[in-house]
């Protein structure tokens, strides 16, 4: 066989196997960011009566793609246990709630706004979520719509009651209410490119058990 034979051979072979090697790298990494979000959620069921058990990874469907690779990165990281575990299932949502709204706790989850109400508690909880991540989807959210909630305490149903598009400066969406309430916040526009001038606000109030 010639050189330039051989030469052709061996980068045929390489290029096979480099892609191979890629193909299998990049399933490894999918397949820990599945494991990952499940381990999150496992977390709460394991703090929580047995009969919890919220196991269901994101829908990345709809994600960004620098999201979907940011989501993958933060479960090298250690977290603080999650303060509950929000469904939304028109939108195929289930996520844990953490403390705090930093970009670790936003890229692994939903994070828990300072100084609003306990998710559950009596008052105005704020919630925070990414509008290329776990959040995209609230762009098909509607009033009168149905969340979940579940925290230590149990499962609560709240239901949209009103959708704002605000500035970012307008921080009186948090502010407290006599009935306990949901204020999830994103950016907005869902699909803007760069950072988002505006903020979408979605105010749910829980419904009275029956």
């Amino acid at each position: 066989m010639s050189t330039v034979r051989r030469l052709s051979v061996l980068t045929e072979r390489f290029a096979w196997t480099f892609g191979a090697v890629c193909l299998v790298a990049y399933g490894a990494l999918y397949v820990d960011g599945v494991l990952g979000a499940r381990r999150e959620l496992a977390r709460f069921a394991m703090r929580q009566p047995a009969a919890l058990h919220p196991s269901r990874p994101p829908d990345l469907s709809l994600w960004g793609a620098e999201r979907i690779s940011a989501w993958r990165r933060t479960f090298t990281e250690p977290a603080p246990p999650p303060l509950a575990v929000l469904r939304i299932h028109k939108i195929h949502l289930e996520a844990a709630v953490l403390p705090g709204t930093d970009d670790l706790t936003l890229n692994r989850a939903l994070g828990h706004i300072d100084d609003t109400a306990a998710p559950g508690a009596e008052g105005n909880s704020g919630i925070a979520g990414h509008r290329d991540g776990f959040f995209r989807g609230l762009k098909d959210i509607v009033p009168g719509d149905d969340m979940e909630l579940e925290t230590g305490r149990g499962k609560e149903v709240y239901r949209v009651q009103a959708i704002w598009i605000v500035s970012p400066e307008d921080v009186s969406v948090l502010d407290a209410t006599p009935t306990s309430s949901l204020t999830l916040v994103t950016c907005y526009p869902f699909y803007h490119v760069g950072p988002a001038p505006q903020r979408y606000i979605v105010r749910a109030e829980r419904l009275e058990r029956e």
